[in-house]
Order: C-alpha cells, then structure tokens, then sequence
C-alpha cells in the first residue's frame, strides 16, 4: 500500500474547519496559511474529494525542494519519480506560483517543470520524441515560496465547490464551500430550525440540508482522479456506497430560505431541485422586514449585501438594524450574519458574542455571531 504526502487547500480562515474534517475522515493533519497536510493511500485521496464540505481541492504532493537557478529547478524536478504518478500518455499542464523567490519568472518556471517531468518519463517508459498526452489529466503546479519548490498534482479536477446542483445563481454568488463552513460554525444541528433570510440562490440552505442529512458533497461529481491507473476504481465504488449507505434521506429538516427577489427565490427552487432538496426546504418570497422565524433554539444564517458604495453601504446597514431589531423577539434563537461592515454590531443593536474574521472571495468580512439563550 502506497503512502501520499496531501494537501487540502481552502479559504483563508477556514483552515481550522478543513483540519477537522480530515481529521474526521481518521487522518493526522498539520495546518498552514490556507494549507491542511496530511498522509494517506488512494482511499484517502477518493473519500476526502468525496466527503470534504469546507476545502477548495486536495492535491498530491509530488516533490519539495530548495532551488535558487533554473538548472537546480530542473535536475530536482527530473528527479522525482514522475513515472509512479503519471502513466506514458498523461495530460500534464503546470501552473505556478512564485512568491519571494529567486526564480520569479513563472513562465519559464512553469516551462523547465515541464520539460523536466517529460525527460524523466521518456527515460523512464524508453520513448523517443514527443510524448502524445491523449490520456488522464494530471495537473501539475509548481509553487516557490521564497526559493522553496513544491510541485502537486490537482486529484479534484473542478474546484470542490462545485457539488452540481447549482444550475442558476446571482451576480454575487457564496461559494458552496464557504456556505457549508458558514453552517459548520454555527454548530447547527437538524434538531433545530434554520432560517436563511437573504437566500439568494440558495446556497447556504442547501449546504445546510446536506449536513443535516449527512450526504456526501461530492457525491453528484466526478474527480479527475478517478481516471488515474493508480486509484482502482473500486475504491471509487466503495467510496460511493458508503456515502450512500451514511445518508440519512428520511432525517426531518425545518430549514427555510426567504429572499426579496422573487427571480431568485425561483432560481433557489431550481437548485433545490437539483439537490434534491424540493420538498424539505421552504422557500419564501419575502421581505426581511416582514422576517418571522417558528420553533425554540433555532439559527438564522444571513449573507445580506455588504454595500460597496455610499448608498449601498447605508443599506446595509438599515438591514442590519432591521435584522437585530426583528431577533429581539426571539431570544432562543441564535444569529450569524457575514458582513464587511465596520460597525455592523452597533447597526444590530448589540455586541456580537463572537465574531470571525473570513475572506469571501477577496472582500474581507467578519462572521458576527450572536449566541442566543437555549431553552
């Protein structure tokens, strides 16, 4: 059984949660800026694409070294064993990155990779010219962060974000990632009632209904990993028979998603749908101003627009008051609103028992959280 150096890139400020989730799946981590190691064999690499909610992708390491010239960066590469990880007609792209680094110029980084890793494998299968590159894609990416290498193979192929239900969205959609870490930090629990008073297209909802009825996010989607002659696919198939075998379908949910717009209030049903969500999420076309939330102990996750400009900004902050002043009413209930707001607490009406700061996409936001008091 072959071992794995891995990696499950995320979100600045959601390393924590992929960390957890990994280390529920029975591995050992290590966490760095938006970076969660750990070691694991082919099992590994299929049941954390297939059950990590809050990472970006999970990625093999291939190699890390230290290289100031390009000649070092290309004897290294070349030393790898390339041929235990790519087959003779691999499709290998290389990205890169360079960051503080002697070797700045990515092009030619991302070009010496290359022409490395094909000099091996032509030594390694005995090929003479070109390699054909018609079979499974390998991504390759070699990031140098102040002069060290670190060349991975991508195992997810599209981003883990994108589950496959999301047929529709708005012009600035949550990421299926952050709204399962969203719900993640609520503790939430299908005991409890959970509200989402700016659904937008759904996502957080959904998420939510995934959790709470334990599927698998990745279990609608493929990996390019499945196509690699390394990863037997009957790991695939077991893998996806025990998603299965976890999922609770007849697990009650009292989850509601209730935006202003009806045009997307349509476009949540539609990806509900595709879920297959239509019948346990209740979708409103509603005002927050008109927000009445029903049952004890209940969350109410809100994503509401952050405002950019002046009278967008004094939006916003008229749907925080709103907001703080409707949850009076609901003491049991507890309230997390994602927001780049300033004075966000003092719009609400009250100071936040915690908050935590995350990066959707590259606005900087805090995740306010009110705690309420359970009855």
């Amino acid at each position: 059984m072959s071992l794995y150096n891995l990696v499950a890139t995320s979100a600045m400020g959601l390393e924590s949660i992929v960390a957890d989730e990994v280390k529920a799946l029975g591995y050992d981590t290590k966490t760095e800026n938006g970076k969660v190691y750990f070691t694991g064999d082919a099992t590994a690499i299929a049941k954390t694409n297939m059950w990590l909610r809050v990472a970006d992708r999970v990625r093999v390491i291939a190699g890390e070294f230290t290289a100031t010239t390009f000649d070092e960066l290309f004897e290294k590469t070349k030393s790898i064993a390339w041929e235990q990880f790519l087959p003779v007609d691999a499709a290998f792209p290389v990205a890169g990155k360079s960051v503080k680094s002697t070797l700045y110029s990515v092009p030619d980084c991302q070009a010496i990779v290359k022409k490395a890793v094909v000099e091996r494998l032509k030594t390694a299968y005995k090929r003479i010219g070109f390699l054909d590159e018609s079979g499974p894609l390998f991504k390759l990416e070699v990031s140098i962060l102040k002069d060290k290498v670190t060349i991975t193979i991508d195992s997810s192929g599209t981003g883990l974000h994108k589950r496959g239900y999301r047929v529709g969205q708005g012009e600035a959609p949550l990421k299926e990632t952050m709204a399962a870490a969203l719900v993640k930090l609520t503790r939430w629990n299908p005991d409890r009632p959970f509200v989402d008073p700016f659904c937008g297209s759904g996502t957080i909802a959904i998420e939510a209904a995934m959790i709470g009825q334990q599927i698998a996010p990745g279990y609608n989607r493929e990996f390019s990993s499945e196509l690699w002659p390394w990863i037997d696919s009957a790991i695939w198939d077991r893998i996806r028979e025990e998603a299965e075998d976890l999922a609770k379908y007849d697990q009650p949910l009292s989850i509601t998603g209730s935006d202003i717009d009806p045009k997307m209030v349509k476009i949540a049903k539609q990806n509900a749908m595709e879920a297959g969500f239509m019948d346990i999420i209740e979708w409103k076309h509603r005002d927050v101003k008109d927000l009445e939330v029903e049952g004890l102990n209940g969350v109410l996750v809100g994503n509401p627009p952050y405002g950019e400009r002046l009278g967008e900004i004094e939006e916003a902050e008229e749907l925080a008051r709103v907001v703080g002043h409707i949850m009076e009413r609901y003491p049991s209930w507890s309230v997390y609103m994602l927001s780049s707001l300033e004075n966000f607490e003092e719009m609400y009406g009250k100071k936040a028992t915690k908050k935590r700061k995350l990066f959707n996409g590259f606005i900087r936001t805090d995740f306010y959280q009110f705690w309420g008091q359970r009855k």
